[in-house]
């Protein structure tokens, strides 16, 4: 009786520690001019799926990042870049108004609406390719997937999920939340996701 008594607190302590350790700080980085009153509604929206959430000052792009021949800026030097600036237990999405982009195959320079590495500790969105009808929803929508792909989720072939992959288009009115697999994925991470998203 004794020994089965020590296995359940162990038990316990374990998912306790399991819990905890996915338990990460997000950290929002407005870049450039981004709008201040967006990245607050990011922030208090992202408050209520992660009560651990940090809305830091806007900073400059990084230099490295600005591709001249198209004017606009690579997702994936931002990513590297900001990810330095946040400790082990946080992950950090940058929040763009400019153009981005990434190298897609045999295209040098493919122009995207965000970018995450599955897992990874940093993301970028940027609103510059989004529909100027519901705007700051699509936004939010891009916001959540970029996470989801740092959380070790890949893109779902659920029409209707967040996850699911753009692939060069705007799909984001027809994506309504996560499907119950990725929904599920995202809650054994410690999000809380009871509401749809809106």
């Amino acid at each position: 009786m004794r020994h089965y008594f020590l296995i359940l607190i162990f038990a316990f302590i374990s998912c306790t520690n399991t819990k905890e350790q996915h338990q990460k700080i997000i950290v929002i980085q407005p870049l450039g001019d981004f709008n201040i009153e967006q990245s607050k509604s990011v922030f208090n929206k992202i408050k209520t799926i992660n009560p651990n959430v940090v809305l830091r000052q806007n900073i400059p792009f990084p230099e490295n990042a600005y591709y001249q021949p198209r004017n606009r800026y690579r997702a994936d030097s931002i990513i590297k870049t900001i990810k330095n600036n946040i400790g082990k237990d946080s992950v950090i999405v940058g929040l763009s108004n400019r153009d981005i982009s990434v190298t897609k195959g045999k295209i040098k320079d493919w122009g995207v609406m965000g970018l995450g590495y599955h897992p990874g500790k940093s993301c970028v969105v940027s609103d510059f390719r989004l529909s100027q009808q519901n705007k700051n929803q699509q936004f939010y929508k891009v916001v959540l997937h970029e996470l989801g792909h740092t959380e070790g989720l890949p893109h779902c072939p659920v029409k209707t999920c967040l996850m699911r992959d753009a692939e060069g288009k705007n799909h984001l009115n027809e994506e309504t939340d996560f499907c119950l697999k990725c929904k599920n994925f995202l809650i054994k991470k410690g999000w809380k996701l009871n509401n749809p998203v809106t």
